[in-house]
């Protein structure tokens, strides 16, 4: 999924992006302390002493009182959880640190600065990992224990915040309409949330993150879930509101083509089974979501849920 990933990256190089993310998904109250104006782009890629390179994703610093907070997202795309999130976590934030020392970016007291790591996971599968490094380790008696590596991260699982009852039908967040049409409980709240973000992108001359929502759309969206030779079309456009344009005009057929590959598919086997052997085919060979699945076969969405963990285990 490294053109995902790639998307995810350019899309959140913007301060919008971080700053809506932040005051919309991390709720605590020193958020409420930060200069959101102070929010800057900083270094991401470390040489470790031992000159092993190693890449991160996006590190962003943001002035919180007399000092800056180092807000390290490690953008994660995998169709699996990965258990050792947070070992990797531990060597990212150490690599920060080491980073930090060189540059001798200390606070007044001469102390660190402090860190807030952040995994942000769309994949369809709920995150089971562990949050903290200490949680991964074997709990023992005697003294040992307080040797224990403790490094904790925040956790933002985009198909769990999307399916929360207390999710918002209206938000004026490009992070949160980014979570809604990854996740979309159907093609018509997917266009009133594009629609909605078109609006925005244009009023505020937000044109470098237009441009970044218009790839993401391009290259990511629509091509997991629109027919190849509409998204062929769609990758011709530049303009954010031609795409948006666009999909009005065609995502109505989407549905309709789903079924046309699953009757294709399932000609010669029972209805039931038909569908079912079509979404076990759209789960392992597309990235359309659960609730596209459900929509394109007409199965119950627990049942497609239910066959993606069969297939990921």
């Amino acid at each position: 999924m490294a053109g995902h990933d790639n998307s995810y990256k350019l899309l959140f190089s913007h301060r919008r992006m971080v700053s809506d993310l932040l005051t919309g998904f991390v709720h605590e109250e020193w958020v409420n302390e930060l200069d959101l104006d102070s929010l800057e782009k900083a270094s991401g890629s470390y040489v470790t002493d031992e000159l092993r390179d190693r890449e991160s994703d996006i590190v962003w610093r943001v002035r919180w009182g007399d000092t800056w907070l180092y807000v390290y997202l490690l953008i994660e795309f995998q169709s699996r959880v990965d258990r050792f999130m947070p070992v990797r976590i531990m060597s990212y934030v150490g690599l920060l640190y080491q980073d930090l020392i060189r540059q001798k970016a200390f606070t007044p007291s001469g102390k660190l600065p402090p860190v807030l790591p952040i995994v942000l996971y769309n994949g369809e599968r709920r995150w089971n990992a562990a949050h903290d490094v200490a949680e991964m380790v074997e709990s023992v008696s005697g003294g040992l224990e307080k040797y224990c590596p403790a490094v904790r991260y925040l956790l933002l699982d985009e198909k769990a915040i999307v399916n929360d009852p207390g999710w918002p039908e209206e938000t004026r967040n490009v992070v949160a309409a980014l979570f809604n049409l990854e996740h979309y409980r159907g093609i018509d709240e997917a266009l009133n949330v594009l629609g909605r973000l078109v609006e925005w992108l244009y009023a505020e001359q937000q044109d470098e993150l237009r441009s970044a929502f218009t790839s993401w759309l391009k290259q990511v969206w629509a091509r997991r879930q629109a027919p190849k030779e509409q998204w062929q079309e769609l990758n011709r456009l530049d303009d954010l509101r031609e795409v948006y344009t666009m999909l009005q005009e065609r995502t109505g057929q989407w549905p309709k083509r789903w079924k046309q590959e699953g009757r294709e598919e399932g000609r010669e086997e029972g209805r039931e089974e038909a569908l079912r052997s079509t979404a076990r085919k759209l789960i392992q060979t597309t990235e359309l979501n659960d609730r596209a699945i459900a929509d394109a076969t007409g199965l119950p969405l627990s049942e497609v849920e239910a066959m993606r963990n069969e297939a990921q285990h």
